[in-house]
């Protein structure tokens, strides 16, 4: 296996140990806020009530973020194991198993959750996370896609094949004038 095979498989492990330190007590809701509120005070000006809000969006977004690369990085890490697919950008059986890969992680890390009693395992983080490794998904299918087509206009565009006359051929001259 090769040196960069090794390379993308150790960022998903080092990913996957993040995720598994956020799921401790110690990163709890009643912990960040010890943390999060004096900074969000000092910086805006926030207050106690209203910072319950701002800190639910942002721990929400830290779902969104964490699960969201987990699957970007997961979708990497087996394009760079198995590059002798039709397409060596995307496959949709590689983004099938970076998104159940992904749910299965938020699974069980609401399942552990659930045992700790300063923390509370929901469905509805499972869906959030599965829903940002979606996203995840979709945009990579995306970008490789436009990739392909600016690819394709590039080597037309080198090859004389863009459709658009050049000023110098005979194409540029109107049928009057032939």
């Amino acid at each position: 296996m090769s040196k960069s095979v090794w390379l993308a498989w150790l960022w998903v492990v080092l990913w996957l140990c993040v995720i598994t330190i956020e799921s401790t007590s110690a990163l709890s809701s009643e912990n960040t806020s010890r943390f999060l509120y004096p900074v969000l005070h000092y910086l805006f000006g926030i207050d106690p009530l209203s910072f319950i809000t701002w800190h639910f969006f942002l721990r929400k977004t830290g779902h969104v973020f964490g699960y969201g690369m987990l699957s970007w990085l997961l979708f990497r890490a087996l394009r760079i194991t198995a590059l002798n697919s039709r397409d060596p950008n995307w496959s949709m059986v590689w983004a099938l198993v970076a998104l159940a890969g992904t749910a299965f992680v938020a699974s069980m890390d609401e399942w552990h959750q659930s045992f700790l009693p300063s923390r509370t395992g929901t469905v509805r983080d499972v869906l959030l996370d599965t829903t940002a490794a979606l996203v995840i998904q979709i945009l990579v299918f995306l970008l490789v896609r436009v990739r392909k087509r600016r690819e394709k206009k590039l080597a037309a565009d080198d090859a004389g094949l863009s459709g658009t006359p050049d000023e110098h051929s005979d194409n540029s001259v109107t049928t009057h004038f032939k």
